[in-house]
Parts: C-alpha cells; sequence; structure tokens
C-alpha cells in the first residue's frame, strides 16, 4: 500500500506533537551508554511498564539490548545543555555523564540526581519496527522529586509549560 504523504511530510507532522525530554541510560557488563529520546510512554499499570523507541543505527543499541536494563530520566527545563549533549552533541560518553549528579539504582542503572522522576526499567521484550528499536521495560523502581517543571520538545525547539505545584493531590 502507497502512502498518500511523503517520509518528509510525517516528520513534520511528528515534530507538531509536543512530548517530554528524556535521557535514556543505561550500565552493565556491556558498558554504559545513554541517549536523549522523545519517544516515551506508559505500556500499562499492571504490571508498570513503559516503552522507549531507539534508533537501530545507534552504536549503544547493542549496550541496551545485551544489559538488559535502563533507566528513563524525565528532564526539567533545566536539563536542556544535557539533553543536547544526550543527543549526540557530545560525542564522548564520559563527558556526557560528567555534565551531571548521577544516583545508582538498585539495578546498576544511572539515574539523574535532579530528574523529576526515573524510571529504573528491566528489559523486558525489543523489538524492531522500520529504523528503531522498541524497548518494553517492566518498571523496577521510581525515583522522583516533588516540583520542576518539565522540558518539551515541540516544532523541533525545546520549550517548557510551567506547572502548578502540588498537582498530585486529590
Amino acid at each position: 500500500m502507497e502512502e498518500a504523504f511523503s517520509k518528509t511530510e510525517f516528520r513534520n507532522a511528528m515534530a507538531r506533537v509536543c512530548a517530554p525530554v528524556n535521557v535514556i541510560t543505561t550500565n552493565g557488563p556491556a558498558g554504559r551508554g545513554g541517549f536523549t529520546a522523545t519517544a516515551m510512554c506508559s505500556v500499562t499499570d499492571e504490571p508498570p511498564t513503559l516503552l522507549v523507541c531507539m534508533n537501530s543505527r545507534s552504536a549503544q543499541t547493542a549496550l541496551f539490548l545485551e544489559n538488559h536494563r535502563f533507566c528513563v530520566n524525565v528532564l526539567s527545563h533545566d536539563h536542556r545543555e544535557l539533553a543536547g549533549k544526550f543527543a549526540g552533541a557530545t560525542a564522548d560518553m564520559e563527558a556526557r555523564y560528567a555534565s551531571a549528579d548521577w544516583v545508582a539504582m538498585p539495578s546498576g542503572t544511572d539515574a539523574l540526581a535532579d530528574a523529576i522522576v526515573s524510571f529504573d526499567c528491566e528489559l523486558s521484550e525489543a523489538r524492531l519496527v522500520g529504523s528503531h528499536h522498541i524497548f518494553i521495560g517492566r518498571i523496577a523502581g521510581i525515583r522522583s522529586r516533588p516540583d520542576g517543571n518539565a522540558l518539551l520538545y515541540f516544532d523541533r525547539n525545546y520549550v517548557h509549560v510551567p506547572t502548578q505545584l502540588g498537582s498530585f493531590g486529590g
């Protein structure tokens, strides 16, 4: 079936979708890695599971597959520079990590110390779809802070929308 739109039209349309900016990390026998992603969402809360998409051409793909662990770190608007570094502006992985403070999660993955929330995940499934791997992660731990405004990506730019503190309430 032939699409009625081009790859460029699709990419331009997706640029109009606002998404949270995340740094996805891994650490384990295969080594330490990390990348910036906006393709992350929850899957289910029974069991707590989320998914992340990673370009299969990334040199880090094998690290994530072999370590079977990853941590999703949701960034605040204060992390704009860090997002750029993990997006590839800084090639050296140790230099990327040196630009922020990290906390080891029980699994051994690295959580950004001041992330809005960090999800420690066990890789339960990886599936190649087109140009990307979809990583399904079962949540093994959560670390969060009560404040902060999320860094968002919209129209190929970082943006932030202030939120009301204490919006968890009931």
